[in-house]
């Protein structure tokens, strides 16, 4: 069992980083749920904050993969950290998004 949740995870971290790496490198933004062209000021500093923040998600899952690989026994805690981990970066990401976009 602990095999297939480690393939997983590191599949998942693949995936979170192959995005952050398109919004931030590439400036990808229109991946960026709730994009809207005609309210973003700043692309770039948006593509720079998102993408930066998703691989900070990329990387927690990663570290995720390695506990559950290494100290099965000891994930519980690491699981905890990176559920609280990742809801204080989601509420990071959605209100500094926000410096981004023209006030209506």
């Amino acid at each position: 069992m602990a095999t297939a949740s480690v393939g997983t995870l590191l599949a998942t971290a693949g995936f979170v980083g192959a995005l952050g790496i398109l919004i931030k490198y590439v400036g990808m933004v229109e991946l960026i749920a709730g994009y809207d062209p005609d309210r973003v000021t700043d692309e770039e500093g948006l593509a720079e904050f998102v993408g930066t923040n998703v691989l900070y998600v990329a990387a927690l899952t990663l570290l995720v993969a390695v506990v559950e690989a290494t100290a099965p026994d000891r994930a519980d805690p690491v699981w905890i950290a990176f559920v609280a981990g990742v809801g204080l970066l989601t509420i990071r990401m959605i209100r500094g998004a926000r410096r981004y976009e023209i006030d209506e």
